[in-house]
């Protein structure tokens, strides 16, 4: 079995998780994340603690008991408190700003980048370099801060472009004659 399934999830305060059927339903007050399960994991609920075994002996049922135990994991961690990314924008010129569900970009193209912020995701920029990505959804926020930074990812010569903002970017020496 897998080492991850064998510690069992506990369940804070003002979290409610409801599995029933197909789906994992993970709430709070305000916010209510909803995912499918496995058929192939046995997951159950006792003493305000998620325990998960797989079902059969095979493989697979055993990769997926850890891998649900993660997901859920996220969810209620999500719900709880939240997941955030942090970018820096590096380069003259290269700025941000929100303006309502759009995040305007000057990435030193010959236009400015327009990106959508999706629904359930909040971006904030506390100042022109710098962009907060937030929200329940771990994938969801992770995906979003992967999109904006493929716009301009960091070069190896000067490190130039949109960067995580506890990424180390190892430059390259300049070419010589």
């Amino acid at each position: 079995m897998s080492r991850i399934a064998k510690n069992p999830i506990v369940i804070p305060e003002g979290v409610e998780v409801d599995i029933s059927g197909a789906f994992a339903i993970v709430k709070n007050s305000k916010q209510s994340l909803q995912m499918p399960v496995c058929e192939e994991v046995s997951i159950t609920k006792e003493a305000g603690q998620l325990l998960f075994s797989p079902k059969n002996d095979s493989q697979f049922a055993h990769a997926m008991s850890g891998t649900m135990r993660a997901l859920l994991n996220n969810m209620i961690i999500g719900v709880e408190r939240g997941f955030e990314k942090k970018l820096q924008l590096v380069g003259v010129g290269y700025r941000a700003q929100v303006q309502g569900d759009t995040l305007g970009l000057s990435l030193g193209f010959s236009h400015p980048v327009s990106y959508k912020i999706p629904q359930g995701i909040l971006i904030l920029t506390p100042s022109q370099t710098d962009i907060t990505i937030s929200g329940v959804d771990k994938q969801r926020v992770g995906q979003v801060a992967a999109e904006i930074r493929g716009y301009r990812p960091p070069e190896p010569y000067k490190g130039k472009g949109v960067r995580y903002a506890d990424e180390v970017i190892v430059l390259k020496e300049i070419k010589k004659k």
